[in-house]
């Protein structure tokens, strides 16, 4: 017994000493961090390779519409039903599963292929992948506290949210350039081949519970000034797990009982409503307003997607310097007024900076009531909280999309991006007068 107390103890030594090193010496978050970029690389990979399939099958846009139709449908009813599962299954081996599970299933579709297109098995293959990568989301985010510790989250959702981007931007060039050199179907081989090696890592990954979370034991305070263990009396039988429904409703009922936190749902509500489509806006306006090519367009997101890495490097500095309530106002507020520029821009470099400034602005509000949702949220109830946090806030945000498209096409891209950057703009104004505005450092 008293071999295996000091062995905690060193273990516990080596945990502290390992979160108070810098993020990228840390073992664990290092290998964590590795995992979700190869899996967001996957994810980007196969929004490019199984269209081209599909394309490449039947010649058809529309049926490529409706295979991302039907995935996004299925990612946003995965989202539903995402926190109660994540919260009443051990979240490593649940992220580990979801990898292999999507790597089996991707992987399924090269092998198929080479007996002939096989139409129904995309239809099949990417609803399941999505709604599996929906799971993976909310679980990756319920682990980052377990790993960097309270004090360090926006520092670590900075960094994942940065090179999340810059795999975004990598995987679609890499599929399209692996999709000319060996095909579609290769493509979606390497994309399965990248959620495998995701799980490897995940796999060596050491998650640590909260103090809170470990039975039998409470923490006092002694004389010293140390805290050390005490016993508590045998612990009563675990209590009957509630129903999904009452699952559902606690994330929600978290949320609204926090005041930050439902302001921020709400407001999110509205900005998300006005700035899902901005990406289908700037290429309308740089193919049709602009006469640009497909190359130009390709670069301004590009841009954009830089954009998105910078903003997520900075946002920990800015949110030490400024505080949540001021960073997340202003990030809103110059995003609003960035996107009301872009519908006035002619000149490409203009719209390539104005669609960096947004998403990077974009990226640090993101991240901060990411990392504030993280820091208020008890272990237990954490991923619940983030899918009904998600549910919420892109619940409107496809009609939204659908709105502002249909209004460009129909009036121009300038008044409608003027608009929606004016309403952004009084979205961080209404916050001035929510709890948002005094929510402090932490």
């Amino acid at each position: 017994m008293a071999d295996e107390t000091r062995s905690d103890r060193y273990r516990e030594a080596g945990v502290a000493a390992d979160r108070r090193a810098p993020l990228w010496r840390q073992r664990d978050f290092g290998i964590f961090w590795a995992a979700q970029t190869l899996s967001v690389l996957g994810d980007s990979f196969a929004l490019i390779a199984l269209p081209l399939l599909l394309l490449q099958a039947t010649g058809s846009l529309a049926a490529m519409g409706l295979l991302t139709a039907v995935g996004g449908a299925a990612s946003v009813v995965a989202a539903v039903f995402a926190g109660p599962v994540v919260d009443r299954v051990d979240r490593r081996r649940l992220l580990i599963c979801c990898d292999l599970v999507r790597m089996v299933l991707y992987g399924l579709v090269p092998l198929v292929w080479w007996a002939g297109p096989r139409i129904w098995l995309l239809y099949t293959v990417l609803p399941l992948c999505e709604a599996v990568g929906m799971l993976f989301a909310v679980g990756y985010v319920t682990v980052v506290r377990g790993l960097v510790g309270t004090g360090r989250l926006t520092e670590a959702n900075g960094r994942l949210n940065a090179t999340a981007a810059a795999a975004g931007v990598l995987g679609p060039l890499c599929a399209g350039l692996l999709a000319a050199w060996t095909g579609p179907a290769a493509a979606v081989g390497v994309d399965a081949a990248s959620f495998g090696v995701s799980a490897v890592c995940l796999a060596a990954v050491r998650l640590r519970r909260p103090p809170d979370d470990e039975p039998g034991v409470r923490w006092r305070t002694e004389g010293s000034g140390k805290r050390a263990p005490h016993p508590q009396p045998p612990p009563r039988p675990a209590p009957t797990r509630p129903g999904l429904r009452q699952d559902l409703r606690t994330g929600v009922t978290f949320l609204y009982g926090h005041p930050v936190l439902r302001a921020l749902t709400a407001l999110l509500f509205v900005f998300s409503f006005l700035t899902l489509g901005l990406n289908d806006l700037v290429i309308y306006h740089l193919k049709h307003d602009l006469g640009q090519d497909d190359g130009t367009v390709g670069a301004v997101m590009a841009c954009g997607a830089l954009g998105t890495v910078a903003g997520s490097l900075l946002v920990a500095g800015l949110r030490r310097r400024l505080g949540f309530g001021r960073t997340w106002t202003a990030a809103v507020a110059v995003s609003g007024a960035a996107v009301a520029g872009l519908g006035w821009a002619r000149d490409i470099p203009v719209v390539g900076v104005l669609a960096a400034l947004f998403l990077a602005c974009v990226a640090v509000a993101g991240t901060c009531s990411m990392s504030l949702r993280q820091e208020v949220t008890p272990e237990a109830l954490l991923g619940r909280v983030t899918a009904a946090f998600w549910t919420l806030q892109y619940a409107a945000a496809p009609v939204g999309a659908a709105v502002l498209t249909w209004a460009a096409d129909r009036h121009g891209t300038t008044p409608v991006a003027l608009a929606a950057g004016g309403c952004c703009v009084l979205v961080a104004g209404a916050a001035l007068v929510t709890p948002v505005r005094g929510a402090g450092r932490r």
